[in-house]
């Protein structure tokens, strides 16, 4: 199998090893992949209307998220990277780093530390800032925040894209990246505002 892939700015490059865990092997083209991968999260969505249960703030759950959103596609979904990439933890801390993030947004929930949309932005930011896995961070950490305003909130998830592909390099991506590189600086407010949740002054 040899397969293409076009990666955006702020994408995580796979492997070899990584690409050998495509489930698909008549899979050659980045738009094939994506349409793949874009089945299987419609299908980890249906998983999450159906899903009953609040307690979605821990390690566990996000784990088992991402093997719903690309297990199908990928036999390493769920399973913790094991290498280093350009962004991330160590993979060394990467269960640690994850049961923190989780630990903390549970408090913050409990505690009204931040409001709802924000709240979902720092913990979409931190997933991504510890990236668990060898791929789908971003999307995954995007779904964990919507549905962390959806279970725990009752309110609206984010409209993340604005009609745009983040899988795409577009005006919305760089603004996301942008935000997301500045969150890592600890200025949260680029972030906020593209979630559309201005810091209070």
């Amino acid at each position: 199998m040899i397969i293409k892939l076009d990666y955006p700015e702020g994408a995580t490059p796979l492997d070899p090893n990584e690409l050998a865990g495509l489930k698909h092997r008549h899979i050659t083209t980045q738009g094939e992949l994506d349409e793949l991968e874009q089945a299987n999260i419609a299908s980890g969505l249906r998983w999450l209307a159906r899903m009953r249960r609040r307690d979605i703030l821990t390690d566990g759950f996000a784990i088992e998220l991402h093997r719903r959103l690309f297990g199908e596609v990928w036999s390493w979904a769920g399973d913790f990277r094991k290498t280093g990439k350009n962004i991330g933890a160590d993979p060394a801390r990467i269960a640690m780093q994850l049961r923190a993030v989780m630990d903390d947004a549970r408090y913050w929930a409990e505690h009204g530390t931040y409001r709802p949309v924000e709240m979902a932005a720092r913990l979409h930011h931190r997933l991504v800032w510890v990236h668990p896995f060898v791929n789908g961070n971003g999307r995954h950490a995007r779904i964990m925040a919507d549905i962390a305003l959806e279970k725990i909130y009752g309110t609206a998830s984010i409209d993340w894209t604005l009609g745009l592909d983040l899988q795409r390099m577009n005006e919305r991506r760089a603004a996301y990246i942008a935000a997301l590189k500045a969150a890592d600086k600890h200025d949260i407010a680029p972030l906020l505002a593209f979630v559309g949740a201005e810091k209070p002054k």
